[in-house]
């Protein structure tokens, strides 16, 4: 009778645990939002993935909401396509872990690390694109905001309210 050594089962255990402390993108993502003219902070969030390029869709579901003096806007972003390469954009930790088994052999585990620096000079792509959005009721507010967004939906932007106030965004 042959047993089979204990070194897959480690590693698929190793597997579920490496996956199940893995970060996960679900929830939104979080920026703050400035007024120009008073310095009040509010909150900006973006539904996870609506800052990427996509076909634009007039009757598409809001996909921001911005908080910011009381006031609770709403609206759809639109991002246009840009440069197509992903450059990285900053440093980076690879870690891996492997293991081999066979019959009538001994069994092996394997792991390294590597750190990478960004390269030299490299600038990171970035996409342009809009925010339109508005408060709801009777006498509605609006704020339109242009953005610019990098790769992995990080960005700063500029908005203007209908009353010529300018703000400033951070995501």
């Amino acid at each position: 009778m042959t047993r089979l050594a204990p070194l897959p089962l480690l590693g698929a255990a190793l597997a579920l645990l490496l996956s199940a402390c893995a970060p996960t993108q679900t929830g939104p993502q979080l920026g703050r939002i400035v007024n120009g003219a008073t310095g009040e902070e509010g909150t900006v969030s973006f539904t996870r993935g609506s800052l990427r390029p996509r076909v634009a869709d007039p009757f598409a579901p809001d996909n921001a909401t911005i908080r910011i003096g009381g006031q609770t806007y709403t609206g759809r972003t639109v991002i246009l396509s840009g440069s197509p390469l992903a450059l990285p954009a900053g440093w980076s930790l690879s870690v891996g872990v492997g293991g081999d088994t066979g019959l009538g052999q001994g069994g092996a585990l394997g792991w390294g690390t590597q750190l990478d620096s960004p390269p030299a000079g490299r600038a990171v792509p970035t996409r342009s694109g809009n925010l339109i959005a508005r408060t709801a009721g009777a006498a509605p507010r609006t704020l339109t905001c242009t953005l610019n967004v990098d790769e992995r939906e990080h960005g700063i932007g500029e908005c203007t309210g209908q009353d010529g106030v300018r703000y400033a965004l951070q995501f």
